[in-house]
């Protein structure tokens, strides 16, 4: 294979929702693995719906993923002379006519189609106008759209992913490639790029597969080799439909904004649709680029489980090194802790959560103590019959050597027994007091992590608490 030319090609109306996302991820890797050339392309043509924002969140969601580009970004806001100029040579060929209906005429023949039960199609009417004839109109100020003239004949279509597809001629009528007030519609300003920009693989969702008998004639009259197309399976929700806001986030930032990983979201939507064999679950973006192919890319839709991917973020969040870890964790808040200490008590807590988010939360118990403790500890273990172990085993911490974990442990244990009473009878009153909750990681390694000071003022504050105000809540 010759080094392909891919593209991904976002409008800027909405954010980059994760069937693009996808969409993105699979260009990148077939550019990757075959030494090609992935380009980035803005279609903003739509005016009024397009935004500059809209772009730069895209762009940034994009590189947060890790999907960087080698080409672009275009914008077809700034090639209105490239189509038009294609638009002229199509028209001077005899490819495509003027059709000078009005919008009224054209509403009137739709309305009467329908009541016939017949599905609307453009009559042709402009194909028999003389180019004398359209050029005196033209030139005379009278309004006009650019139709394509479409073949008499089938066309079809070949999907390196769908198969094949066939469109008869009386479902394809001659669409508009330029609209009355001088605008290039979509569909032309794509085949357009695409053959300006040397496009060889056209790999985008199966939702565009209808609109393929227009660009392949496209291709065509503009005298350009047809790209290989493959068409991806739709993203659908749980419920078996098509993936959007009701079923949660849906857009790349908003995963980004609920502390996933990028190469959890990465490897979560390779997996749509995409086989890499040996039911491998976990991979990285090099591990993927090297056994991505479109053969084995399947044409059914996918369904996203939000669960299995918190489930992989969660595992990947495991090998994530220290120190880009706590890179990770900044946006999300950090206590004013040292590095060290936070670094320490991320690992801690990094089994018990699965995003982000979760470890952000879990690390705010090393910033200020607490104020507020949870009812249900506070019935059960904030008891001032309690406070007297509690202080004793302050006591016991105070003089532990080494503060380890281990030999904070086994000091817990002696006062236990000397007590009577069992490890958790010491150890839930001190969790408490230390976090607010009874939920933690193992209390001990949480002590080490949080100091002894930290922990210390904690125990003796809380038992003062509850010995001074028996009613505390």
């Amino acid at each position: 294979m010759t080094a392909p030319r891919v593209r991904f090609a976002p409008s800027p109306t909405g954010s980059l929702h994760v069937g693009g996302a996808r969409t993105a991820l699979y260009n990148w890797l077939f550019a990757r693995r075959h030494g090609g050339t992935f380009v980035l392309r803005i279609e903003d043509t739509d005016v009024e719906r397009s935004r500059r924002e809209l772009t730069d969140q895209i762009l940034d969601a994009m590189t947060w993923l890790g999907l960087t580009w080698d080409e672009g970004p275009y914008f077809q806001s700034e090639r209105s002379a490239i189509y038009l100029a294609a638009a002229g040579r199509l028209l001077a060929e005899g490819k495509a006519y003027r059709a000078f209906e009005t919008a009224e005429e054209l509403e009137a023949a739709r309305k009467a189609g329908e009541a016939g039960g017949k599905v609307y199609r453009y009559s042709g009417a402009g194909r028999s106008l003389s180019r004398e004839e359209s050029d005196t109109r033209a030139a005379a100020g009278e309004r006009f759209v650019l139709r394509l003239r479409m073949p008499d004949e089938p066309i079809v279509v070949q999907d390196a992913v769908q198969g094949r597809a066939e469109f008869l001629p009386e479902a394809l009528d001659d669409f508009i490639l330029v609209r009355s007030d001088g605008n290039p519609v979509y569909h032309f300003t794509v085949c357009v790029d695409d053959v300006e920009m040397g496009i060889t693989h056209v790999i985008r969702g199966v939702d565009h597969l209808p609109n393929t008998p227009k660009h392949v004639a496209l291709f065509r009259a503009l005298g350009a080799e047809i790209p290989v197309f493959a068409h991806l399976g739709m993203i659908l929700g749980p419920d078996g439909k098509k993936l959007s806001k009701r079923h949660g986030a849906a857009g790349a930032e908003e995963f980004r904004a609920a502390g996933f990983l990028p190469e959890a979201l990465a490897n979560f939507l390779a997996l749509l649709g995409w086989s890499p064999g040996e039911d491998r679950e976990r991979m990285s973006l090099e591990e993927m680029t090297a056994l991505f192919s479109l053969e084995r890319i399947g044409p059914s839709p996918s369904r996203f489980d939000h669960e299995k991917l918190t489930w992989l973020n969660g595992q990947l969040l495991q090998a994530v090194p220290p120190r880009r870890l706590l890179a990770l964790l900044a946006p999300f808040g950090l206590p004013a802790r040292d590095e060290g200490t936070l670094e320490r008590a991320a690992r801690l807590h990094l089994s018990r959560c699965r995003t982000l988010v979760e470890v952000s939360q879990s690390l705010r118990i090393y910033g200020d103590d607490p104020s507020e403790f949870e009812a249900a500890g506070l019935k059960k273990f904030g008891k001032p019959e309690l406070m007297k172990s509690l202080r004793a085993l302050a006591s016991r911490l105070a003089s532990v050597e080494p503060f380890a974990h281990a030999e904070m442990e086994e000091a817990a244990r002696a006062l236990a027994t000397e007590a009577g009473v069992s490890l958790g009878a010491l150890a839930q009153p001190a969790r408490l007091a230390l976090t607010g909750s009874l939920a933690s990681p193992p209390l001990f390694e949480m002590i080490e992590v949080m100091g002894r000071e930290t922990a210390l003022r904690r125990m003796l504050a809380f038992a003062d608490r509850i010995e001074g105000r028996t009613g505390a809540s």
